[in-house]
């Protein structure tokens, strides 16, 4: 049986009980702790096998609370572990034998979920990773790397090292790309949020300056809000323009 998480982050997760849900009622569950999950990630993860919901006659997928909290591991070792689907499911097979597993962390392994692991201590200090790392977490070759860096959609520092939101454009990229668009399309994509940020940067820089250390941390509270509310405007208008609804 799969072993689920005993407190700290996932506990929206619980909430679906045991009633089975449509595609939109676990994206709904799953947005207050990965904002930028989708439909279409979902799906792309049953495809690969890592959950397997029911389904109605008529084809519709039904989840329970266990897929659920299924696909909350999954992205839970993708985001703080930048573990690829391959090891992803490796683990997963491992729990589900009732096996207690540690985790690849850079810093003292600790065994998953045992109640001691916290996701921020195991993360470099420096909050960047390195190229290598970037291709095996993101699963993506060399080639697809340098041509996304090309069209400014990824760029590393003087060291050659990434910020770990790296990871999720790369694998967002990639995934658009199955849908036939191309880094070149995606670049006003880039533009835009180039954009959003000057903006969030013109409220909070003020705050950074202030002397005052409270100030100082209100403004990269001030920053996260401002960036999940620019990403949810930006889903809405979209949505909006398309006449669609995810849920």
């Amino acid at each position: 049986m799969l072993r689920t998480p005993t407190g700290g982050a996932g506990h929206g997760t619980a909430a679906a009980g045991d009633r089975p849900m449509s595609i939109g009622a676990v994206l709904g569950h799953l947005r207050d702790e990965f904002p930028e999950v989708t439909i279409s990630k979902i799906r792309f993860l049953e495809s690969e096998g890592l959950v397997e919901p029911s389904r109605t006659p008529s084809g519709y997928r039904k989840f329970t609370a266990r897929d659920v909290e299924r696909l909350a591991l999954v992205l839970r070792m993708q985001r703080d572990h930048y573990l690829p689907l391959k090891v992803i499911r490796e683990q997963l097979d491992a729990l589900e034998r009732g096996e207690r597993v540690q985790l690849p962390a850079q810093g003292p392994q600790r065994e998953l979920f045992d109640g001691s692991w916290d996701p921020e201590a195991e993360r470099p200090s420096s909050g960047r990773i390195g190229r290598a790392a970037l291709l095996a977490a993101a699963e993506v070759s060399e080639e697809e790397l340098a041509e996304w860096e090309s069209y400014g959609l990824l760029t590393p520092d003087g060291d050659g090292a990434y910020e770990p939101e790296a990871v999720t454009v790369a694998r967002m990229v990639a995934e658009l790309g199955r849908f036939g668009l191309e880094p070149r399309h995606l670049r006003a994509m880039k533009a835009s949020a180039d954009r959003d940020a000057g903006l969030v940067e013109q409220v909070v820089a003020p705050l950074r300056r202030h002397r005052n250390p409270q100030t100082r941390a209100h403004a990269e509270a001030t920053t996260k809000e401002l960036v999940t509310l620019s990403v949810r405007l930006h889903a809405a208008l979209v949505q909006t323009a398309l006449g669609v609804r995810l849920h």
